[in-house]
């Protein structure tokens, strides 16, 4: 390949870049952001920090078959915010509700309850709802 036809690909790769950033669900850019570290980018537990982990790193795949055909969506948000302690690597998983932000979003609950958090938190939640398998 000829270095002027080199320039013109990388140049039309680079120039649809921004289009691939608008179609990205905003929930998987945050999750790529925040998350896929330690559960890859396909949310299957295989990020490049999982190997070092002293516990296996979930298949967030697989939630909603691990809950009997529901999709946790209130737990996860938990685990995600830091209401529901778990342990990874020897302590608990980084508690993302301090980073992550945004306008409270309400959802219901069990029981008719409301639960807030944050619209990043919700957006990741709601991303991995769409990937189940």
């Amino acid at each position: 390949m000829t270095a002027r036809k080199t320039f013109l690909t990388l140049a039309a790769c680079l120039a649809a870049l921004p289009a691939l950033a608008e179609e990205m669900d905003p929930g998987q850019a945050l999750f790529l952001d925040n998350c896929a570290t330690c559960h890859g980018a396909g949310a299957r537990g295989d990020g490049p920090m999982a190997e070092f982990m002293t516990l296996p790193v979930p298949d967030l795949t697989g939630l909603t078959e691990r809950y009997g055909g529901q999709f946790p969506l209130l737990e996860v948000i938990h685990v995600i915010d830091g209401r529901q302690l778990l342990r990874g690597h020897g302590g608990p998983m980084p508690i993302f509700g301090l980073e992550l932000g945004g306008d409270s979003v309400a959802l219901d609950g069990p029981e008719g309850t409301v639960t807030e958090s944050p619209a990043e938190i919700v957006a990741i939640v709601r991303w991995l709802e769409t990937i189940q398998r």
